[in-house]
């Protein structure tokens, strides 16, 4: 029995339901900044509350904290900020859909910026290609955007932009740290919270209480979905190894769909599930493949 199975299924549920959970947010007249502020802080106590038991330092480095901000930055205030202006104006489906193509920035920031990705290859770049073809399928192009809806996609578009390119700023500079993930996570988490305080309230306003859905749905949010999400993803890169977890980006989307089909009635088209098909397909082709097995050597006799 695969015994990370559970993991990867409890994983890719939690992110998936993300975008149902920030939905029903942002209906509740919770702006964006504020959507985004509640997860992190929320994210951060708890991993914080896991660090003290584990009993882990915090590191002083004012190089690691610089670089946990850019990353903050780059994988948490400005996209979780993104995502949830998004989804004012998008469902919750196409907003996890467009989630999906988070890999195919990643490969597009590593090729500019990483040396050992600087020749892709026909099949990645044709995956890349194949994504392009798939977010129009998703957006239904020959139908025509309205104004809002277009805003609404670019914002999620953007949000999934930042995540390849925050990727590729964490392998760049934070991969080879000695730290645990945990500790990562905690500085990460941090930053971003600190990053939203500074803006929220002069951008937003000050909060007002959203009614008790919307509260559940930010504290399982942020406690869930930025806390106890990336202790889960971590327990997965340890124990099934990277391939797996990068596959929970297959699955996000199938649970983004479930859940806002059957607990928001939000609609699901045929282009959403095509375009959906492609997308995946596409993060697919990106992959890099396996390195062969070398064969090991054969002795020779002696004497």
């Amino acid at each position: 029995m695969r015994r990370w199975l559970p993991g990867f299924v409890a994983l890719s549920a939690i992110w998936g339901a993300s975008f149902a959970l920030i939905k029903v947010a942002v209906e509740a007249g919770m702006p964006p900044l504020w959507v985004a502020l509640w997860r992190c802080l929320l994210g951060a106590a708890a991993l914080w509350a896991v660090l003290l038991v584990r009993g882990e330092p915090v590191p002083r480095d004012r190089a690691l904290w610089g670089h946990s901000a850019v990353v903050a930055v780059l994988l948490n205030s400005v996209p979780f900020t993104l995502f949830s202006f998004g989804e004012t104006r998008v469902s919750s489906v196409l907003a996890g859909v467009m989630n999906a193509t988070t890999p195919l920035f990643t490969l597009l920031f590593a090729v500019l910026t990483v040396r050992e990705e600087r020749r892709p290859g026909a099949r990645r770049l044709a995956g890349l290609g194949l994504g392009f073809v798939g977010v129009l399928v998703v957006l239904g192009v020959w139908h025509g955007l309205g104004t809002g809806a277009a805003t609404g996609a670019l914002a999620c578009l953007a949000a999934a932009c930042c995540y390849g390119a925050g990727f590729a700023y964490l392998r760049r500079f934070l991969a080879g740290r000695p730290e645990s993930v945990t500790t990562l996570s905690v500085l990460q988490i941090t930053c971003a919270s600190a990053e939203l305080v500074l803006v929220a309230p002069l951008a937003a306003g000050l909060p007002r209480w959203p009614g008790a859905g919307a509260a559940v749905a930010l504290l399982t949010l942020g406690a869930l979905g930025t806390g106890v999400a990336y202790l889960l993803n971590l327990g997965l890169v340890r124990g099934a190894g990277t391939t797996v977890a990068s596959a929970v980006t297959y699955v996000i989307p199938l649970w983004s769909t479930a859940f806002g089909a059957a607990f928001l009635a939000e609609p699901v088209g045929w282009n959403a599930l095509a375009g959906g098909a492609l997308v995946i397909a596409a993060v697919a082709l990106t992959r890099p493949r396996p390195a062969p097995a070398r064969a090991p050597k054969e002795r020779r006799p002696v004497g």
